[in-house]
């Protein structure tokens, strides 16, 4: 099988990641718990007159997928494959409040047209007149990394040459409020929100895009090859473990083969002791790194931390900001991510050094 490698990435999140050097600008807030988006200049990707009737999760899309094409250099793609779980969600709640609003009396087409999943992969499809295979995965918090399987299969099987692949989510005011009122989200009355010291349950939400091009040849802007994507619908504390052995084990590793583990801490009290077990067990002597503290968390965090694992690699060092714990490699080659999200949609990935 032809071998998959990460050419290209772009970003944008509640951090200034999109025109900036890596995490070069970090603000970690604590205050809130919905971290807003940091907007980037929409003007370098996209037309001011098409942005302004453009949702915000496809403006975001476009973006980052825009970045990720232009660092990879790569004019054509032989498919385009998104994730996200809520897709276009402002539009979904402006189209039911329409109908609320106007008794479910002359209604315009427009935001429901607008709100399906699948719009940013079609738009980012128009932009670059691609007429290839287009497909979005909506599959909770394990959306990004169905994308992620389906685009690393495209090319392991030799049917694609180059894949942009990448997670977009969007917060919608009313949606936020249901998952707070849920205890998904964090009570306002309960910060300071500290991810990795937290008192209360529920998580510090947000919203963003991230994007990758993957190609089956190394050239000189690649960050990783990409090895393996897991995921499992629900896994016990007690069970994550064997399965992540077991995982290790079907690429030739172990876990002492593991030079730094990123974790999907999101400071939820309630399940963040899936990734306590590790660090506290068979990671207790590995770098541990964390990044939600810096996006929030949303359906498509992982995508998040795919950059920042990606970025790491390349850059061979750990930036402080994401350090769980103190300890160091002296080459960081293969890199190990975890995530679940509240006890379910659980994800391993492995990437490593070319």
């Amino acid at each position: 099988m032809k071998k998959c490698y990460i050419n290209g990435t772009g970003c944008v999140s509640a951090q200034k990641t999109l025109d900036a050097a890596f995490l070069d600008e970090v603000v970690v807030n604590e205050t809130d718990n919905i971290l807003p988006l940091f907007a980037p200049d929409y003007k370098e990707y996209l037309a001011p007159a098409a942005g302004r009737r453009m949702a915000k999760g496809v403006k975001n899309g476009i973006a980052a997928s825009g970045r990720a094409i232009k660092e990879a250099g790569v004019l054509s793609f032989d498919a385009i494959v998104t994730g996200t779980g809520m897709g276009c969600n402002i539009d979904s709640e402006k189209f039911l409040q329409a109908l609320l609003d106007n008794q479910e009396q002359f209604l315009t087409p427009t935001s429901f047209i607008q709100s399906t999943h699948n719009t940013v992969g079609a738009q980012i499809a128009l932009g670059l007149q691609c007429k290839a295979y287009n497909f979005t995965y909506v599959n909770g918090a394990v959306s990004f990394e169905s994308a992620l399987i389906d685009a690393q299969m495209q090319i392991q099987e030799e049917n694609a040459q180059a894949v942009l692949v990448g997670g977009i989510e969007e917060a919608a005011e009313n949606t936020m409020q249901f998952m707070q009122m849920s205890g998904a989200i964090k009570a306002n009355d309960s910060g300071p929100f500290s991810v990795l010291n937290p008192t209360t349950g529920g998580a510090v939400f947000s919203e963003g895009a991230a994007f990758f091009v993957l190609e089956d040849q190394q050239k000189e802007t690649t960050y990783v090859e990409l090895k393996d994507v897991f995921i499992y619908n629900t896994l016990q504390q007690d069970e994550v473990q064997v399965k992540l052995e077991a995982f290790l084990g079907r690429n030739g590793l172990s876990v002492n083969d593991v030079d730094a583990v990123v974790l999907g801490y999101n400071g939820d009290t309630e399940f963040d002791g899936y990734y306590n077990n590790l660090a506290q067990g068979v990671f207790k002597d590995t770098p541990q790194v964390y990044y939600k503290h810096l996006s929030g968390e949303f359906y498509v965090a992982t995508s998040f931390g795919l950059w920042v694992a990606s970025h790491l690699v390349k850059l061979q060092q750990i930036n402080p900001i994401l350090k769980v714990n103190t300890i160091e490699r002296s080459e960081y080659k293969n890199i190990l991510l975890y995530n679940q999200y509240r006890g379910n949609d659980h994800s391993f990935t492995l990437i490593s050094k070319c």
